[in-house]
């Protein structure tokens, strides 16, 4: 009898979580698109690779000439209903640099709401509380309340440390828990 409530546990916890992504899992990255600095003049470059595990490789160059500054890869989609979810998850390899993870609950709204985390240099799952992201536009703090986690209609990731710089982010999953 042991057995199956411990297989009610571990369903009533998979349910518990919304995948958003997951890079392995998916042939169709078609939804993800790379957005730097050039759309204000600047010359970073990046782009996304798929590794031999099928994980999502972000990779590039950070340039401050020209007003530049940052490098981001973006995933639009229809939006969902994130009511009751508290953080998101995200299971990746950095390479010791900060990153924000940015969301917009409307494709229409002005402000990301943002998180900086940092990364080792090891596989780690860098888990986000949605209600802590601050929105922001062009590097300012708006004086809006932080992300109500109600829906969400976009996903990005983004480099951009005030400094000229390599960078390589490995991403194998995204999800609301």
């Amino acid at each position: 009898m042991v057995q199956p409530l411990f297989c009610l546990i571990v369903t009533a916890l998979m349910i518990n979580k919304l995948v958003l992504f997951d890079f392995s899992a998916s042939d169709d990255w078609s939804g993800w698109e790379i957005e730097n600095d050039g759309v204000m003049g600047g010359i970073s470059s990046s782009n996304l690779e798929k590794s031999a595990a099928g994980n999502a490789i972000f990779r590039g160059k950070v340039s401050l000439e020209n007003n530049g500054g940052f490098a981001s890869m973006q995933y639009h989609f229809p939006s969902r209903t994130i009511q009751g979810y508290e953080k998101a998850l995200i299971l990746l390899k950095g390479d010791g640099k900060a990153y924000q993870f940015r969301v917009k609950s409307k494709l229409s709204e002005r402000a990301s709401y943002i998180y900086t985390f940092e990364t080792t240099g090891e596989w780690e799952t860098v888990e986000v509380p949605l209600k802590e992201m601050v929105p922001m536009y062009r590097g300012e703090r708006l004086r809006l309340p932080n992300f109500p986690a109600e829906t969400i209609q976009e996903l990005r990731f983004l480099i951009g440390n005030k400094k000229a710089e390599d960078f390589c982010l490995e991403i194998k999953k995204i999800e609301l828990e």
